[in-house]
């Protein structure tokens, strides 16, 4: 027997108990007559005591020749620890060592493996295993997996059925790129991995199974930052015989129930926000909404005043920082640097200071009046000892601009706390968005989903002013899910279909089973599907998912530790008839 117990859960109840414990070596202590080594393992650390006069001396030799990550076992008497440590679970007790036996010896790691490492992100990917073993990455993991088992638990009490979907399917050309899996018993033929199980979970109501979920992998092909991987997982649900108010309420749920048995916080009803409002007053379809900081128009007030940047704008638009008055003139030009970087795209900044002492300072005091700034202080809400920040331009961007200084005052304000939790239901999104460098019609979700019943026949006449039966959940800022009611009408999914330009051929191509499926009864249908790993590094007060993932891929894709992605041998090319010649 390896271990009696782990070295997380022995306690001063257990005193004088002979046990035995197995793990690696976190640390020793050699003060000559006396020895201690930290053991650890998953569940915790154990203190090792050995003694001169006490311990056998081979067996004190054995103890002083291991070093960190040295996989041993020690079996000795549980005793009470003079010196207590309250900081660990087992900080009242001490292991008096009687047998020591070294399983495996180890190199001296790259890094520390330490709460705080010394490694850099880099090295830590390298040496994965490594990493793993530290406590915040296993804390993680197991945030992970209790998320995964209240998800199946609140779902399996809901009546829906776990169903699993294929993982190798067919390209399809929206959306983002494909993964491609060449055929080798099809010459010149490629599977796709799946983005999502779309079709696939549509399919499954049209078969009557009417609540489905999946815990899936999927797969894109896309460029990656923080909160994005190649491969990543979602919580992938769809349900028959429902309107959006059902969708919203059982995932409402699902969300109360996983912050509730999780996090141990009660969420109060999900507020609910459209579109256009998110737009109009955090130019945003993902607003953070732990705190207000909403946009002002100050076109009424602040155009025909002879400022020209204003006076040629479509629109002027501004936020007011509370307290940050007495911000110096270095920290507004860093500002004003900030919003002109080409990745916010900002022009320029203009500011008002509203004094304690009832006046106003501005950079464009040679347009407006005391009285001008009383009245835009009056209408943005700004007090004495406030910062009015306003930026102008073509309404879309000028909105995005702002959106980013506003997240930007909210985090140096400290009004942005990882612990408070503020979800909101974003709703009526636009069907369709016209791209200009394609010249063509796309959906903002995807080609299945329906219009708002009242709609319909904008598809026809003005697919621009139609609105989509679709639905994101929000959490402090982040999308963490979205779905659709979808088309179960042939007829109408056709008509989706054109309008995003497939001819007829193309569609029944590329979606012929589903439009075939329709014709055989298909349901009323809808769903979600919600993003697994940012729900899980949100849970757990991050911002990066790759935390929260056992084996992630770095910024370009790879994975450093296995060295993947790699070229393959001709031989196999050969097989899978792709031409391709290695080089040496």
């Amino acid at each position: 027997m390896h271990r009696t117990h782990t070295c997380g859960e022995l306690r001063l109840t257990d005193k004088d108990q002979k046990v035995t414990l197995s793990g690696w070596v976190q640390r020793s202590r050699d003060k000559g007559g006396m020895l201690w080594i930290d053991l650890r393992d998953r569940y915790g650390i154990t203190q090792l005591f050995f003694e001169e006069g006490k311990t056998e001396a081979s067996i004190l030799e054995t103890a002083r020749s291991v070093g960190r990550e040295y996989v041993i076992k020690a079996t000795g008497k549980v005793i009470e620890r003079f010196s207590k440590n309250d900081n660990l679970p087992t900080g009242d007790i001490e292991i008096q060592v009687e047998t020591l036996e070294i399983l495996n010896a180890s190199k001296t790691p790259p890094f520390t493996i330490e709460d705080e490492s010394d490694g850099g992100d880099d090295l830590r990917m390298q040496w994965r295993y490594l990493d793993l073993r530290r406590n915040p990455l296993r804390n993680n993991l197991m945030l992970r997996h209790r998320m995964g088992i209240e998800t199946r638990k609140y779902l399996d009490s809901m009546q829906f059925m776990e169903i699993e979907t294929p993982y190798l399917i067919k390209s399809t050309p929206e959306g983002a790129r494909d993964f491609v899996v060449p055929s080798r018993m099809n010459p010149g033929q490629f599977y796709a991995l799946p983005q999502s199980p779309q079709t696939f979970k549509q399919i499954l109501m049209v078969a009557g199974y009417d609540r489905y979920y999946q815990i899936v992998r999927c797969f894109r092909d896309e460029d990656l930052r923080a909160d994005r991987q190649p491969e990543f997982t979602q919580i992938d649900c769809e349900m028959a015989f429902v309107e959006q108010e059902d969708i919203l309420n059982t995932f409402e749920g699902l969300v109360r129930h996983l912050f509730k048995t999780v996090k141990g916080v009660d969420i109060a009803e999900v507020p609910r926000m459209t579109y256009d409002e998110a737009m109009r007053l955090y130019g945003s379809d993902k607003p953070d909404v732990r705190f207000d900081m909403a946009f002002q128009d100050l076109n009424a007030l602040m155009k025909g005043k002879g400022f020209a940047i204003f006076d040629g704008a479509e629109t002027v638009l501004g936020i007011v920082a509370a307290g940050c008055a007495s911000y110096t003139r270095k920290q507004v030009d860093e500002l004003t640097d900030w919003v002109k970087r080409p990745q916010i795209g900002a022009k320029g900044l203009v500011y008002c200071m509203c004094n304690e002492d009832g006046t106003y300072k501005s950079s464009v005091d040679k347009f407006y009046s005391q009285e001008d700034w009383q009245q835009i202080a009056s209408q943005t809400g700004a007090n004495k000892g406030d910062l009015i920040l306003i930026l102008s331009g073509e309404l879309h961007s000028t909105r995005k601009q702002l959106g980013e200084l506003r997240l930007l005052m909210g985090s140096r304000l400290g009004l942005r706390n990882p612990e408070v939790f503020k979800p909101l239901w974003v709703v009526d999104f636009p069907l369709v968005e016209w791209i200009e460098e394609e010249k063509r019609w796309f959906a903002m979700h995807h080609p299945f989903t329906a219009p708002k019943p009242e709609h319909f026949s904008l598809l026809e006449t003005s697919p621009g002013d139609a609105r989509a039966n679709a639905y994101d959940f929000v959490l402090n800022g982040v999308e963490i899910g979205g779905g659709s009611i979808r088309i179960h009408d042939r007829n109408i999914q056709s008509k989706m279909f054109n309008l995003l330009g497939f001819t007829p051929e193309e569609a029944q191509k590329q979606f012929g089973f589903l439009l075939n499926a329709f014709e055989y009864g298909a349901p009323p249908h809808g769903g979600i599907a919600f993003g697994f790993d940012r729900f899980c590094a949100l849970f757990g007060g991050a911002d990066n998912i790759r935390d929260f993932i056992a084996f992630p891929k770095n910024n370009s894709g790879r994975d450093v530790m296995i060295d993947a992605p790699g070229t393959i041998d001709q031989k196999q090319l050969d097989e899978l008839s792709i031409g391709l010649q290695i080089k040496s």
